[in-house]
């Protein structure tokens, strides 16, 4: 067996690296001693990504999956190495679930390519929470984070940035995009574990913020109004114009140069 990866199983890249590439390109040998009838790597890997879902990272583990699979845990390590080997093929599985397009179909104005990165990746974390618990720092690269990629320059292509420009912005839209999906996660989870909805929550401090607007001490926090904090501001679509609007900027500046 291979190193894993830390206690808590969230860094991909931390495994064995060329079995991991080797699983996910197809490169590798297959299991030729006696592999249970109907166990497939891509059957373990959404099997996986199932348990993730349902449960939490913390949920799967090699022992768990067996259970799931009715096999054997040591008839697992057959196929993949272990757990940490596991995230990099289930990282991999969800990133190309979106990948429904030809290259050819891909928007040709720029902004409507942003606009489609930004959504398809928001709905990818909402379907998939725990990706938010993985660190991606050393992510072994498959086949569906390539095809990403050059889907992903593909709809910037008109934009004239250099190539480290265009790696950037797609990094600054998905850093956007993540911060605001980990804030919706977390504020689930708190409700989840409290039993006490954002709105009680929020509620429950209005006494003590009442009386600290009183105070003369907070005007600028005073003088908002009652919606400020509303639940009702899209500030996914805000966040992104924005963004989209000093791109826009940059690369007006670009062509003019």
């Amino acid at each position: 067996m291979t190193k894993s990866g830390p206690a808590d199983g969230t860094t991909t890249g931390s495994g064995d690296i060329a079995r991991s590439l080797e699983l996910l390109w197809g490169t590798g040998e297959r299991p030729s001693r006696g592999p249970k009838p109907g166990l497939t790597l891509d059957r373990i890997v959404a099997t996986a990504v199932g348990v993730a879902d349902a449960e939490g990272l913390d949920a799967l583990s090699m022992r768990r999956l067996s259970t799931e699979l009715g096999t054997g845990t040591m008839t697992l390590y057959r196929y993949v190495p272990g757990k940490a080997e596991l995230l990099d093929l289930m990282l991999d599985r969800v990133q190309g679930e979106p990948l429904t397009r030809d290259a050819s179909e891909v928007p040709g104005d720029w902004r409507v390519a942003v606009d489609a990165m930004a959504r398809t990746y928001r709905a990818t974390l909402r379907a998939h929470p725990w990706l938010l618990k993985i660190n991606q720092a050393r992510t072994a690269l498959g086949p569906s984070a390539l095809r990403g990629l050059e889907l992903a320059l593909t709809g910037l292509r008109g934009m004239g940035l250099t190539d480290p420009e265009l790696i950037s912005v797609i990094i600054t839209v998905n850093s956007f995009v993540e911060g605001l999906a980990r804030t919706e996660t977390h504020a689930a989870e708190a409700a989840g574990e409290t039993g006490l909805s954002d709105a009680a929550f929020w509620e429950s401090q209005r006494p003590y913020l009442a009386r600290a607007m009183l105070s003369g001490g907070y005007p600028r926090m005073a003088a908002l109004s009652e919606d400020a904090f509303g639940s009702d501001f899209d500030h996914f679509t805000f966040g992104l114009g924005r963004i989209v609007d000093g791109l826009e900027a940059l690369v007006r500046r670009r062509a003019a140069e």
